[in-house]
């Protein structure tokens, strides 16, 4: 910056000119790259990018000074490193690598970037393409539909640092920025997805670098019963007419959807009516579509209990979340919830209305104590696990249903001996009566005499209390006073509280009922550990191993038939109407390089799940030939044979994960691991994995091609396409 040459030029010469002149003036050979810089009369430096402009369009004046920047050796340029005011160590400057093997900084959750821009980085004509300074002629400074070249620029610079050879790891903070700017949805430190990157990325490049400066309007051509090879020749033309295809062109990406299985596996308790016997965790394999129906049948098959003896609840916070009905549908259980089975008496034989056995539910609640020592205010709190209890209908009264629930509980609550009694004085108000007979939960249950029956049917009323005046309850329930006891009973609304405004005054109405503990009490004849206990059946140890599916079925579902939806009808060019058709995508030609997404993320009405399958992919020998439908060339069957370049990987769920990358070295040939920062060799047997979301294959014919091109006298060969047609037809119904 020290030294300066003054030179004339007209205001209708071109910027390129004041460059060239520069560069002679300075030494600088041709093929070292430089950019201009003008300064600004209040001292600012400004770019000059469109050098084919002239310097009246670019408002240059007499006298004002014009930078020359040359990159650096290791891919920079000395004004970033002037901005970042970092300079670097003296083993960083000596340090020398295999061009390529270079790592980039995570500067807060952009693994999926760094992933997405390795795999590209190893992408050899890509490379290539800006390595050699091809992109310089083709930057688009105009392009509506571009980014001003920045982009292009931005990413350019990246290779040019990664393939110098001169650093161990970089840091993207630019190309973050520049794509931050152009792309609201990646500003911000968030995760975001690999292949949505690449996306943008490469639609970036394309419409940066594209040659055509001005795109003309041109009809969709329809097939109008003419051959497929005359329509795809038409459309192909039409497109070349707005997008002149150049190196970087062909990378587009392939969506390939992955068999998804119909079955789903859920894990639930099963509650037998045997009180001996703890709960019970099973592992079932239900259908993914399939009803509550479904799961208890799937449950019969480990138990032997019939599925019409079974209830399904969602347990949620020692309370009954939901109590489903048999005909209610699976997707509306997450995999998170608590899923509880329990065994209840038969249904009835008579109607299918009529229930000789009542279904009730039981919570568990504990007496705790008032903060207030003067008040004689006691709080109740839930625990344990609820139980739905079948009560048979002509005895419904508390007398029965306390011996009922003691049997019940017998498990894990002990039965007070006679000195352990209370033998106290109780009067029995209404001893006589019956609890009135509600209705049924879920379906209910009809009169098969089981162990809960064991009780006997008349006993102490002093065991349990029906509401009172003082204790909220429906006006229809029998009085009876209060003696403290093993437990006493309450009428509760579904949450497990007293609030009166929650009853439902309807006699028919489903009553709760909640066993209420005394600390004492429970402390002494309550056994807490025993009451948690619950065994593993055989199946939950067993690992439901998903099997594995090949790429190319992937492939072959991309291309299967499908029908649209009547909310996604299709729209007849001939009729002017929407009719109900069906779709099928079929692959006309291939590109050089090919990118195939794998569809791991499903979304749908009801749930969204990451697909972990794994996907079996070929390191070599990838053949299309059976999935392209434009006449073959015999002579050349190396055009649909494709070897794998790399891969971006996808660990974790939906909400979190981390990418990383496997690349294959463009001049090496030695296999990668780019773990953001890290960088490590690995063998072929190393890449396939479950990981595995998008995969970069190259055709067998582009590696012997550019090793020929490396040899005097060859010229570059045309630019393959950018976008390869894909034959979609439509099948009106």
């Amino acid at each position: 910056m020290d030294k300066t040459h003054t030179a004339e030029f007209s205001q209708t010469d071109s910027i390129d000119l004041v460059l060239r002149t520069a560069q002679d003036q300075f030494v600088v050979s041709p093929q070292e790259e430089t950019r201009l810089w003008v300064k600004n009369a209040e001292g600012s430096f400004e770019r000059l990018c469109n050098t084919r402009v002239s310097l009246r369009t670019a408002s240059l004046k007499s006298g004002q000074l014009v930078v020359m920047e040359t990159r650096s050796k290791d891919g920079t340029w000395p004004s970033q490193q002037t901005r970042a005011g970092s300079s670097a160590t003296k083993e960083e400057e000596e340090f020398h690598g295999q061009p390529g093997i270079c790592g980039l900084t995570n500067l807060g959750n952009t693994c999926f970037m760094n992933s997405a821009l390795q795999c590209l980085s190893n992408v050899p004509q890509l490379t290539e393409y800006f390595l050699k300074n091809r992109y310089l002629d083709e930057l688009n400074f105009c392009n509506p539909l571009g980014m001003k070249g920045e982009i292009a620029e931005a990413y350019a610079d990246l290779v040019k640092q990664a393939w110098s050879g001169r650093h161990r790891s970089i840091v993207p903070n630019v190309f973050k920025t520049k794509v931050g700017h152009f792309a609201s949805q990646f500003l911000g430190y968030q995760q975001h997805d690999s292949q949505e990157l690449l996306s943008f990325l490469l639609d970036g490049l394309h419409e940066d670098l594209n040659r055509v400066k001005k795109k003309e309007y041109v009809e969709q051509c329809d097939a109008a019963g003419r051959p497929d090879q005359e329509v795809a020749v038409e459309a192909w033309q039409n497109h070349k007419r707005r997008n002149v295809s150049v190196t970087f062109d062909p990378f587009c990406y392939l969506s390939v959807p992955l068999p998804v299985s119909h079955k789903r596996v859920m894990e639930v308790f099963f509650v037998s009516m045997d009180p001996r016997r703890k709960p019970e965790q099973h592992r079932l394999v239900v259908p993914k579509k399939g009803k509550i129906s479904d799961l208890c049948m799937a449950l019969a098959k480990h138990t032997g209990v019939s599925p019409e003896r079974m209830m399904v609840a969602d347990v949620f916070s020692h309370r009954f979340y939901k109590i489903f009905q048999l005909d209610e549908s699976l997707s509306t259980i997450l995999d998170r919830d608590d899923i509880f089975i329990y065994e209840v008496s038969g249904r009835s034989s008579i109607t299918e209305n009529t229930r000789e056995d009542v279904v009730i539910p039981i919570y568990l609640r504990e007496r705790t104590p008032a903060r207030d020592y003067n008040s004689s205010y006691y709080g109740l709190m839930l625990f344990g696990h609820p139980l739905l209890v079948s009560v048979p209908r002509d005895r419904l009264s508390w007398d029965a249903l306390y011996h009922i629930l003691l049997y019940r509980l017998s498990r894990y609550v002990t039965r007070p001996s006679s000195d352990d009694e209370d033998d106290g004085d109780e009067k029995d108000v209404e001893g006589g009566k019956n609890i009135p007979k509600p209705g049924n939960v879920a379906g209910g249950s009809s009169q098969d005499p089981g162990p809960e029956q064991a009780g006997p049917s008349s006993g102490v009323a002093s065991g349990s209390r029906a509401p009172t005046d003082s204790s909220p309850g429906p006006s229809h329930w029998p009085q009876r006073t209060r003696r403290k006891h093993l437990f006493t009973l309450q009428t509760v609304n579904s949450n497990g509280t007293s609030d009166r405004s929650n009853f439902n005054e309807d006699t028919q109405a489903q009553p709760y009922i909640a066993i209420d503990w005394d600390p004492e009490m429970k402390k002494r004849y309550y056994d807490e550990v025993e009451a948690e206990g619950y065994v593993k059946h055989d199946c939950v140890g067993y690992v439901l191993k998903k099997a594995p599916v090949r790429l190319q079925e992937c492939i072959e579902l991309f291309t299967t038939m499908e029908t649209l939806e009547k909310e996604n009808p299709w729209y007849c060019p001939n009729c002017k109407q929407h009719q109900l058709a069906t779709k099928k995508l079929d692959l006309w030609t291939l590109p050089e390089t090919l990118i195939i997404h794998l569809k791991r993320f499903s979304y749908t009405k009801f749930s969204r799940e990451k697909l972990d399958t794994l996907v079996e992919f070929p390191i070599r020998d990838l053949d299309f030939s059976e999935f392209v439908i434009k006449p073959q060339d015999e002579s050349a069957p190396e055009l649909y044979k494709y070897d794998l370049i790399a891969v971006s990987n996808h660990y974790g769920g939906l909400r979190d994960g981390h990418y990383t990358t496997f690349a294959c070295n463009k001049d090496s040939g030695q296999w990668h691991y780019f773990d953001d920062n890290s960088v490590s060799p690995v063998t072929e047997n190393q890449i396939e994995s479950k990981a595995a979301y998008v995969l970069f294959y190259q055709r067998q014919d582009v590696a012997s091609r550019l090793k020929t091109k490396t040899q005097p006298g060859q010229s570059d060969p045309p630019a393959p396409p950018a976008y390869d047609p894909i034959s979609e037809s439509m099948d009106v119904n």
